[in-house]
């Protein structure tokens, strides 16, 4: 595609209370911005304090796409986010509005920017649920199946990595191609972005001391009740097999909770394992991250909010010269 033709598209990433939300208001105040979320948490409802959504009062100032859009009992994936953003993108640019996307889930916002990893597929449980027995039962054996239709995919996975031997076999079952021949066809994909990729960090004494407030303030905030609320709500009298398929109460911020609420230890030990965790996971986020090239990082440390708007205005000036 002929870079002219490509729409201008801003994407703000990094670690987990940064201070994306911020900026990201900002911007779309000075260049009459909407903001599309790439949080993979932020799209379930009534998970709102776990997951730092922005508040009803930012909401109301600036229209923000992809939140609150399943139940938590519902199951979400990369390609379901992908369409909805590309969805809301185009809403927006076509509205004359600059479309911003913000948000620390890299998986997204790379399946967004270089294409599917693979192409859509719809579950098909009952495939799935015969790659699952067959894992349990040997996965040498199923690691030596996937080797046999995708060696190069089988070469990357150890045979106890069942989650991805599982889905590259599923992969090749549904649609007749190995996995990593997808990936490298999407790789090379003409995406219609004109990208001005902004990446966040802070010195890691400042971003951890602002995740442990960020989770203190969670809790000022009400994150007990709000898991409270939910374990009642979907989990309370559930199977085993039920809750374990309820995957977005698993997460960071929810399920440290939930051993607290289930009197697997105190409340006071969760909380030092939701910081601990947040920690780790913002390391994680911005190793991600910084493998991409494009993404031009700005530390918030050293330089204020204001000095990074200025700038990023302007490269966003220049994207469009």
């Amino acid at each position: 595609m002929d870079t002219a033709a490509k729409k201008p598209l801003l994407v703000i990433v990094g670690p987990t209370a940064v201070g994306k939300t911020s900026l990201s208001l900002r911007l779309a105040e000075s260049l009459e911005g909407e903001i599309v979320s790439a949080d993979s948490m932020q799209i379930y409802r009534g998970m709102d304090i776990g997951t730092a959504k922005p508040s009803l009062n930012e909401r109301s100032q600036i229209r923000h796409h992809l939140l609150d859009v399943i139940s938590p009992a519902e199951s979400f994936n990369v390609q379901d986010w992908v369409k909805l953003a590309e969805k809301a993108i185009d809403d927006i640019a076509a509205r004359g509005k600059t479309p911003i996307i913000a948000g620390g889930t890299g998986l997204y916002v790379n399946a967004l920017l270089d294409g599917f990893l693979f192409p859509d597929t719809s579950a098909d449980p009952r495939l799935r649920q015969e790659l699952e027995v067959k894992g349990e039962q040997d996965p040498e054996a199923l690691h030596a199946e996937l080797a046999q239709v995708d060696p190069d995919t089988a070469a990357r996975l150890h045979p106890n990595d069942l989650r991805r031997v599982i889905r590259a076999l599923e992969v090749y079952y549904r649609t007749g191609s190995p996995i990593s021949v997808l990936q490298k066809k999407a790789k090379h994909a003409a995406r219609p972005y004109r990208l001005l990729y902004i990446g966040l960090t802070r010195d890691r004494s400042d971003l951890y001391a602002r995740i442990n407030a960020r989770v203190d303030e969670m809790l000022r905030e009400g994150l007990v009740e709000e898991v409270r609320g939910l374990k009642e709500r979907f989990l309370d009298g559930a199977t085993d097999q039920a809750r374990a398929q309820l995957t977005s109460l698993q997460a960071l911020g929810y399920k440290e909770i939930l051993w607290a609420l289930e009197g697997q230890m105190p409340l006071e030990e969760a909380v030092d394992i939701l910081k601990r965790d947040t920690r780790r996971y913002a390391k994680r986020q911005l190793s991600w991250f910084r493998r991409d090239p494009r993404i031009k990082w700005f530390n918030l440390t050293h330089s204020s909010e204001d000095e990074v708007q200025r700038t990023v205005i302007e490269l966003w000036h220049q994207l469009h010269a």
